[in-house]
């Protein structure tokens, strides 16, 4: 996505936005994005589906239906194999992951598939070569794309439910911080931006830091919650105040807010990880010292 230019020498920009001590917010993998040449080769069904309709609006009506049905389950299938491949690297970037609950890019191989047979059906009067074709473009759509992830990955010995109370309560704190970022745009200054994405970073640490231990989720529960609803409630009266008429008080009140959510957020992650060394530390020392009077 195209961002305005901000920096030293840009209009409305600070010494310190982008050139002089202020660094860029590290790319986050959790964003939700893929990789660039998967995402261009899922985009690519799209425009697929398109070649449906010249033969569907030449022909009678029964070519109109099949053209028309080829065309909507090839979109179909389009839009599930791009879910698909968003939740397969998420899946991939995170240690402990759950498998998707709905197959979406097997799901989009059979509606591609579905979507060559009828597509085929407008020329062919016999079901054989249709239904060939559907086969051979499926297999190729999984080819191309692969299988969803069939299987949990490093969840062994986590409790399910948990688990589960963990991942409602990442996906609400992540829609906190969708509605921040999408609220500062209002503000049009890139520095600010950049100053939301950084922020959010450091709150996504807290986030797979729980994940990979459910039992840090009673310990945080208000940094999901209640801290990131008020943050993202300041974030959007201060935005609609800034659009108006920028203050210079109110940004830097505003700027004040987000380092001292940053450092509480990132002290509190620092805190689940030395509990969670200090538990290992315990388990250590009380498996030793069982071996040692077995021993």
């Amino acid at each position: 996505m195209a961002q305005r230019f901000g920096g030293k020498f840009s209009p409305k920009g600070s010494p310190g936005a982008q050139g002089q001590g202020a660094p860029l917010p590290p790319t986050n993998p959790f964003d939700g994005k893929m990789p660039a040449r998967a995402g261009f080769r899922s985009n690519l069904l799209f425009i697929a589906a398109l070649m449906f309709l010249p033969g569907a609006f030449a022909g009678e009506p029964r070519a109109l239906i099949l053209g028309l049905a080829a065309t909507g389950l090839m979109l179909l299938g389009a839009w599930l194999t791009r879910d698909g491949l968003k939740a397969h690297a998420a899946y991939d970037l995170r240690r402990i992951a759950r498998r998707p609950a709905i197959p979406r890019k097997i799901f989009g191989a059979v509606l591609t598939g579905a979507a060559l047979g009828a597509g085929a059906m407008v020329t062919q009067t016999s079901i054989l070569y249709p239904a060939l074709l559907a086969l051979i473009g499926a297999a190729l759509h999984l080819g191309a794309f692969g299988p969803d992830p069939l299987r949990d990955k490093g969840a062994e010995g986590i409790d399910a439910f948990q688990s589960d109370r963990v991942a409602k309560a990442v996906a609400e704190a992540e829609a906190h911080l969708t509605a921040m970022r999408d609220a500062i745009l209002r503000a049009r200054d890139r520095a600010l931006e950049s100053r939301v994405d950084r922020f959010i970073a450091t709150a996504r640490q807290m986030f797979r830091t729980i994940e990979n231990d459910p039992g840090d989720l009673t310990a945080a529960r208000k940094y999901l919650s209640v801290y990131l609803q008020g943050a993202r409630d300041a974030t959007t009266k201060f935005a609609d105040l800034y659009a108006q008429r920028p203050d210079p008080q109110a940004r830097t009140d505003y700027e004040a807010l987000l380092t001292d959510l940053e450092t509480n957020f990132a002290a509190r992650t620092t805190a689940l990880l030395s509990n969670d060394k200090t538990n290992l530390d315990v388990e250590i020392g009380v498996l030793r010292d069982r071996l040692r009077l077995e021993g």
